[in-house]
């Protein structure tokens, strides 16, 4: 069963606790920088997929780097203070009234 972001959220937030990268002396602090660089590199690695062909050759690793952006983003998202389903649906409703 497909779970909801704040599902994800708390599961991603366990899996980070539980590898001890909330800690003062992790040596992967989990600052907003960080995590916004983190997100930046894994997106690149998901292009890396779709470098020189129009799709991706491998789904099952596509697949993953997908879910690691979204991991990054849900704990940038979490730890700003940001309610994702409400921004989503806020930009969502701003972009029905942009002109394109």
């Amino acid at each position: 069963m497909a779970k909801s972001l704040p599902e994800l959220t708390t599961d991603m937030h366990r899996f980070v606790e539980a590898k001890g990268w909330y800690g003062a002396d992790s040596p992967r602090p989990q600052t907003l920088r960080n995590l916004a660089v983190s997100l930046a590199i894994e997106t690149g690695e998901l292009l890396e997929h779709v470098q020189w062909e129009e799709a991706p050759a491998d789904a099952r690793a596509w697949s993953g780097e997908l879910a690691d952006v979204l991991l990054y983003l849900l704990q940038l998202a979490s730890l700003s203070g940001v309610d994702l389903e409400r921004a989503v649906d806020d930009k969502l409703h701003e972009n029905y009234g942009r002109t394109w």
